[in-house]
């Protein structure tokens, strides 16, 4: 079965992009990642329909206030955002730590509504370069590449977590995992930016 990657609605998001450089002003260097953030809508762009859990209901979620020993400053979700989230089989939330993107969702089931950043930013027009696997101080791994697109660099990386502590760095084996009950949630899903030529944000 081919699964047709969707990244619609381009206009509503230029908009929506230009609104968060104006509003996201104070964070300075971030400031720049305004269009790295159409990550969150992009990638909660449906890539197969999923139906909405029988009871309607979704588990609220406590996000974290730290990640990696800095404090998450919460981002609100624009209405476009919000529209996207609302179909999200669980929840969305998006974090400045002072220097990064910070997009973390939980996840409740299986879902195609989770695909990988990369081809999120492919449809975005970036041009992506030097994706590998790479472990961090905390000897976690992640799958990690590179975003460019005109004057503007980002270094994006991601991973998945479920609740035993399992990690993946491909979301078709961590669906795989979960739709086949290897894989227990709910899972959580974090994706960070940070801008990698600091003459990107001149």
């Amino acid at each position: 079965m081919q699964t047709v990657i969707e990244c619609r609605h381009h206009e509503p998001l230029a908009r929506w992009g230009a609104a968060l450089r104006r509003r996201a002003a104070p964070l300075g260097g971030l400031v720049r990642l305004g269009a790295a953030a159409l990550l969150v809508a992009c990638a909660l762009a449906p890539l197969a329909r999923d139906a909405a859990p029988a009871d309607g209901a979704l588990r609220a979620v406590e996000w974290p206030r730290q990640f990696d020993g800095r404090t998450l400053r919460p981002l609100a979700l624009s209405p476009v955002e919000q529209r996207f989230a609302n179909a999200f089989p669980g929840a969305i939330g998006r974090f400045s730590d002072g220097e990064r993107l910070l997009v973390l969702r939980d996840v409740q089931r299986p879902t195609r509504m989770l695909h990988p950043a990369a081809d999120c930013y492919r449809g975005l027009g970036y041009s992506i370069a030097a994706a590998r696997l790479e472990r961090d101080a905390q000897q976690r791994l992640w799958r990690c590449f590179e975003a460019e697109r005109g004057a503007q660099r980002l270094r994006v990386c991601e991973r998945i977590a479920d609740a035993e502590g399992q990690a993946y760095t491909d979301t078709s084996a961590w669906f795989w995992a979960a739709a086949l009950g290897r894989s227990t949630g709910p899972w959580q899903a974090v994706t960070t930016v940070a801008v990698v030529d600091s003459g990107a944000m001149r």
